[in-house]
């Protein structure tokens, strides 16, 4: 399942800001777990916005599995704050994005609810919401129409570290349950290599790959596995040259 993503020598950049992405190449595989790490305002959320089609590259393209660009219907992304309408309940928020769903709509939400275990708050309100269970709302009106890709902005990273690694665990379920391909920005190292079969390291911008590290082992994996050490160590060399390249001058 899944569509793949390919990026052809795809450049980037904004008046006043300079070059972002300086020809980025990759391909991400059909219904594979991909996620972003690098510096701040590397990029990693342009990369997004170009896959959604927010923005256009200045140079090379997107292709979804020879398709043209500008598939962004066949997109969803869940960002760093769960930006729920307040007047809304819980499954008021996941329905108000199947307004084009022509099957049973309840029953598709009370099939989301009960994904990210939220079958009992479905008529809360997001104000008496934890930031973790806001997240988890956030992430199944993401997941409502069945996006070929699932794109992620830091999705966690505004909830305490007891809740980040609960919603991990959620979204390694979700994924497990079905695989479509994934996309996701994070800082953080350890759920990258929690949740991801394949990190990209960038550089500062203009962001280029420093390294890709790929994670062959299984789901769901044990947070204490030396394996997943050594290839964290790997990637804090990477980015330690990436923060030596910063501090002479050569990033912004």
């Amino acid at each position: 399942m899944g569509t793949t993503l390919i990026f052809e020598h795809v450049s980037k950049g904004f008046p006043g800001c300079g070059p972002v992405l300086d020809d980025f190449s990759h391909t991400v595989p059909s219904g594979s777990f991909v996620s972003l790490v690098g510096p701040t305002a590397c990029g990693k959320s342009t990369l997004l916005r170009l896959i959604l089609g927010l923005d256009q590259p200045d140079e090379g393209r997107i292709r979804f599995e020879g398709d043209g660009v500008g598939r962004a219907d066949a997109c969803a992304i869940a960002f760093q704050e769960p930006r729920l309408l307040p007047w809304l309940t819980v499954q008021g928020n996941i329905d108000l994005v199947l307004s084009r769903h022509s099957g049973d709509r309840a029953g598709r939400v009370n099939g989301l609810l009960n994904l990210v275990g939220l079958t009992e708050f479905k008529n809360a309100y997001p104000k008496v919401l934890s930031g973790g269970m806001a997240q988890r709302v956030s992430l199944a009106r993401a997941l409502a129409n069945e996006p070929d890709v699932l794109l992620l902005d830091e999705p966690f990273s505004a909830v305490d570290a007891l809740t980040r690694m609960r919603l991990q665990d959620a979204l390694i379920r979700i994924y497990m349950a079905r695989p479509r391909t994934t996309v996701m920005v994070t800082h953080d190292i350890d759920e990258a290599l929690l949740t991801s079969q394949r990190v990209i390291v960038l550089s500062t911008r203009p962001a280029q790959i420093v390294d890709i590290v790929d994670v062959t082992a299984a789901y769901p994996r044990d947070r204490t596995d030396a394996n997943l050490f050594s290839l964290k160590t790997r990637i804090l060399r990477g980015l330690s040259v990436v923060a030596l390249d910063h501090q002479n001058g050569d990033g912004i």
